[in-house]
C-alpha cells in the first residue's frame, strides 16, 4: 500500500512556501505522493492558495512523488484548460502527475459564483468533460457536440509525458454512480460522512469489479488520519492500494502537520 498526503489548501496551510517545503520534506521522508485540495472558496472565506500554482512549484521541488490536484471539480472548470494544465505538469514533474476528479459539494464554490448548482447537471458535465481530456491527450484534433460542451477540430500537444495519466474519481459511498463511473478510470476515492471501514473498502471493491471492463490496475483511495506507527495493514488487506494522510488546519495545525509528515508513514 503507497501513502501519500492530501493538504488542505486553506486556512492555516495557505502559504505556497510552507506547502513547498511539506512536499520536500514528504518526499524525503518517504511518503509516496502529494495531493492538494482543489478549492477556491470555503463558508467564512478563509485564506486560500490556488491548488494548480502550488502543484506546479511543488513539481520543480520535488522528484519522486507523486502529485495531483484530490480532487478537482471538473463541473466548475473548462475541460481544454485542464487538459491543458495536466498535460503541463506532467511534463514539469517528469510524468508524476495523477487527476482526482469529482462532483463538488460546496455552495459557495457554485451556487454563490453563478456556476451550475445543480448536481445532476454538474454530473453530465463531468462525464463530458472526462471523455474530452481524454480525448485532448491523444494529440488527435478533438470534434465534439455534447449538451454542455462543443469543440470543432481542436488539436492540443503536446500530449502528457505519461502514456496514460491516471485517473481517480471520487464519491461519497454507497452512492452507486460515482463508483460505477470510477470503473471506467483508474482508482476509485470513496468517501463517507462516517470514514470509510476495511469493510466499506471491499463492498467498493466488490462493486466495482462487476463494472471494469478490463483488467488494467487499479488504484482505491483511502484519505484518512493516522498517527505515527499506527498499524494500517487492515486497511491494506482490505484492497487499499493508497492511503492519503489528511492535513487539514481544522484536524492538525501546520506544526502537527509538519511533526506528521517528518514521523514518515506506516511501515508494515
Amino acid at each position: 500500500m503507497k501513502q501519500g498526503l492530501t493538504v488542505a489548501n486553506h486556512g492555516e496551510n495557505a502559504d505556497i512556501g510552507w506547502l513547498a517545503d511539506l512536499a520536500v520534506a514528504a518526499e524525503e521522508s518517504g511518503w509516496d505522493g502529494v495531493f492538494v485540495w482543489d478549492h477556491i472558496g470555503r463558508t467564512g472565506q478563509p485564506p486560500m492558495v490556488d491548488p494548480w500554482i502550488a502543484l506546479a512549484t511543488i513539481a520543480t521541488v520535488t522528484e519522486r512523488v507523486r502529485i495531483g490536484p484530490m480532487v478537482t471539480p471538473l463541473a466548475r472548470r473548462r475541460p481544454w484548460k485542464v487538459a491543458r494544465e495536466v498535460a503541463t505538469l506532467d511534463h514539469l514533474s517528469a510524468g508524476r502527475m495523477v487527476l482526482g476528479v469529482g462532483l463538488g459539494v460546496h455552495p459557495v464554490e457554485f451556487d454563490a459564483l453563478g456556476e451550475e448548482a445543480d448536481p445532476r447537471t454538474r454530473a453530465g458535465m463531468l462525464e463530458e468533460s472526462l471523455e474530452l481530456l481524454r480525448a485532448f491527450w491523444t494529440g488527435e484534433p478533438v470534434s465534439f457536440e455534447g449538451q454542455h460542451y462543443t469543440v470543432d477540430g481542436v488539436e492540443q500537444q503536446p500530449t502528457p509525458m505519461q502514456d496514460h495519466v491516471p485517473i481517480w474519481v471520487a464519491g461519497v459511498w454507497p452512492n452507486r454512480k460515482p463508483m460505477q463511473r470510477a470503473a471506467r478510470f483508474d482508482g476509485a476515492f470513496p468517501i463517507t460522512d462516517g470514514g470509510m471501514t476495511p469493510q466499506d473498502f471491499r463492498d467498493v471493491a466488490a462493486f466495482v469489479a462487476e463494472h471494469r471492463v478490463d483488467d488494467s490496475p487499479f488504484d482505491m483511495v483511502h484519505e484518512g488520519t493516522s498517527a505515527a506507527g499506527e498499524d494500517l495493514s487492515a486497511h491494506a488487506e482490505a484492497g487499499v492500494t493508497w492511503w492519503l494522510e489528511r492535513c487539514r488546519p481544522e484536524q492538525r495545525t501546520p506544526q502537527e502537520t509538519w511533526d506528521r509528515v517528518l514521523a514518515g508513514p506506516w511501515r508494515g
